[in-house]
């Protein structure tokens, strides 16, 4: 791995001197500090208007309520939490099981939340586990709602950010840059002499960037986009088979297609032995995440190499670092390295 570019123009966001406290919500409100506990732990005690006239107060300060409040003997809880968008993609899945049994094997317990990829309440779910009081955090992407990330600055635990690259991150970060990686697909590709391509990618920000970057490097070398096509999030293998489909009629000629995922790439092989396609003579085809599925299958697929798992392991130990007091925040900013695994279906 190797060291991210600082950016002296913009530095780190700032953070607050002081914390958010009860009795600030209460002045802002107009009222006691126990009916805001009472809105917070007991709602239904709480008239509608009063509990209103709170909750706007508690969104316009960014007040995290403390859901364990006394129920510690220190103010260590030996709990972390984790944000990733979906378990159901064995990338992520292998990352979070990795993370897992570093923070576990250093007695720490890892609180799970999803995401998910559509428009979700940042805010709510920032709150929500922050309320918990964690020590540290770990989150996925940075594409967060500027309330969620004014929370973690102002909570002021460890908060390592996985899977995209930032001019300004939090804190610690392990990510790469997704248009790099569809840019380098296509200039393989290019190379390997295909000059009309495809594009599928799952509706992310991520596979997008991915997308763009593919698509842009093509035009830049006078190559024809065929198609390019979204499908739903997390991507499946049925998705892509329709994609495949709804490639069909543009295979007159041979095609190269690039598959945000290795699922994807799966669908659309499956789909051509089907239908008939010749692969790789009529339509190669090229994945992302070099997972155990694109390895075994029949061709063996093509795809990106990242250490997901070893993404995990890193970002584990970036925060027993933190949590230990050692503050190499420079040193805790990396880019991981990708590569394409050229296989049979290319």
């Amino acid at each position: 791995m190797s060291e991210l570019a600082s950016d002296p123009a913009t530095g780190p966001a700032p953070v607050r001197s002081t914390v958010v406290k009860i009795t600030d919500v209460a002045i802002a409100a107009g009222v006691a500090p126990m009916t805001v506990s009472r809105v917070i732990n007991t709602p239904d005690r709480v008239s509608p208007e009063t509990t209103a006239k709170v909750r706007a107060a508690i969104d316009r300060l960014g007040y995290v309520p403390n859901l364990i409040a006394g129920g510690l003997s220190s103010r260590k809880s030996r709990m972390v939490a984790a944000i990733v968008p979906t378990i159901a993609h064995p990338m992520f899945a292998g990352l979070v099981q990795a993370f897992s049994e570093t923070m576990r094997e250093a007695g720490y317990q890892v609180m799970l939340s999803i995401s998910g990829y559509g428009d979700n309440d940042d805010d709510a779910l920032f709150r929500s586990l922050l309320g918990r009081r964690p020590d540290a955090l770990l989150i996925t992407g940075s594409g967060y709602s500027p309330g969620a990330l004014e929370m973690l600055i102002e909570a002021r635990i460890p908060v390592v950010e996985i899977w995209d690259i930032s001019s300004r991150p939090i804190d610690m970060l392990i990510g790469f840059d997704h248009a790099k990686v569809g840019a380098e697909v296509a200039a393989f590709l290019h190379a390997k002499g295909h000059n009309r391509f495809a594009m599928l990618a799952a509706m992310d920000s991520r596979a997008l960037a991915r997308a763009r970057g593919f698509t842009e490097a093509v035009a830049k070398a006078g190559g024809e986009l065929v198609l390019q096509q979204v499908l739903p999030a997390p991507s499946t293998i049925g998705a892509g088979r329709d994609g495949l489909r709804a490639l069909l009629p543009f295979l007159n000629e041979p095609c190269a297609v690039f598959c945000s995922s290795d699922m994807l790439a799966f669908g659309v092989l499956t789909e051509a032995r089907v239908q008939g396609v010749p692969v790789p003579q009529h339509l190669a085809v090229c994945g992302f995440g070099n997972l155990e599925l694109s390895e075994m299958s029949e061709p063996p697929i093509t795809t990106v190499s990242l250490e997901g798992v070893e993404t995990g392991r890193t970002a584990a130990a970036f925060l027993l670092r933190r949590l230990a007091g050692e503050d190499r925040r420079d040193a805790d900013r990396v880019q991981v390295p990708f590569r394409i695994i050229d296989r049979a279906t290319t």
